[in-house]
């Protein structure tokens, strides 16, 4: 049960029908009517809501990026389809973008509201969205318009709002323009006593004609075997380096993390199999 003071505290906080802000807070909350003409049929004119910001929102640095094209590329863009999606089963128009080069062929899901002008003369492409009105081709490009001195903003700084999704899309086409022109690759590199790596054909365990397998030794009482997937190269300059390469960069980090994985690096020794550049922290022994 609580004291009479207490309780009386609590009733009157109960009725209270407004809640108090701190002053430097009250401008935050405040309407600003504007000096619009309004409609003959409407009765009030029209408010918006301040906030805290005024900041103006501006499209992705990276997404408004012109890609560069280098000679012997070629970008195909289809006709927007519709498919099913495999993780939600829902029926999703998309637009696919095929990346032809010297080495290979790459095909990119993108939304279909997403415009790719393409100058073959300058050799370049620039991302750009159909309509900036609608809200979920504004939340991939967020793209708003600059904020005239003196007016209150009307959108949300929501976080949720996508705008590295353009700049994503951005990414991916670039990886497979430099794919198929200069391809992908990454080293492996193999610390520890008696780490050993060869490449060799298996023919009774190959899924296609020609596939070879990244044999490991790490130590355990049998070699590792890992199959190369198809349209990627594996060679070993020296027994303890393994050279992946292929036009996929998602494929070839895959691959890589998967070798890695039987040998993850260890913090106290400092062996294992190290992808590209990858350093670890050593530890200290405990000594009891």
């Amino acid at each position: 049960m609580l004291a009479p003071s207490r309780g009386w505290v609590l009733e009157k906080r109960a009725t209270a029908s407004f809640v108090t802000l701190p002053g430097f807070l009250l401008p935050a909350f405040q309407f600003s009517t504007t000096t619009t003409t309004s409609s003959p049929f409407s009765r009030s004119p029209a408010t918006t809501r301040r906030q805290f910001s005024n900041t103006a929102k501006r499209p992705s640095k990276l997404g408004r990026t012109p890609i560069s094209i280098p000679p012997g590329v070629e970008i195909l863009i289809s006709e927007p389809m519709v498919k099913k999606d495999p993780t939600t089963y829902l029926r999703i128009p998309k637009r696919t973008v095929t990346v032809q080069g010297p080495l290979g062929k790459l095909d990119l899901e993108v939304p279909p509201y997403l415009k790719i002008d393409h100058d073959a003369e300058a050799r370049r492409a620039v991302l750009s969205i159909e309509n900036g009105e609608v809200k979920q081709q504004n939340e991939m490009w967020a793209c708003h318009e600059a904020i005239r001195e003196g007016e209150a903003s009307t959108t949300t700084n929501s976080p949720t709002n996508g705008y590295d999704s353009l700049g994503t899309t951005w990414a991916y086409l670039q990886r497979h323009i430099m794919g198929v022109s200069e391809g992908h690759t990454a080293i492996l590199r193999l610390v520890g006593v008696g780490y050993r790596a060869s490449v060799e054909e298996r023919p009774r365990k190959a899924e296609y004609p020609g596939q070879k397998f990244v044999c490991l030794k790490l130590g355990f009482t049998h070699p590792v075997e890992e199959p190369v997937p198809r349209g990627m190269k594996a060679s070993t300059p020296q027994p303890t380096r393994i050279l992946l390469e292929g036009i996929n960069r998602e494929e070839v980090m895959s691959f890589a993390a998967r070798i890695r994985r039987w040998r993850r690096p260890e913090p106290y020794k400092g062996k294992g199999i190290f992808v590209n550049d990858e350093t670890i922290k050593l530890k200290q022994k405990k000594i009891k």
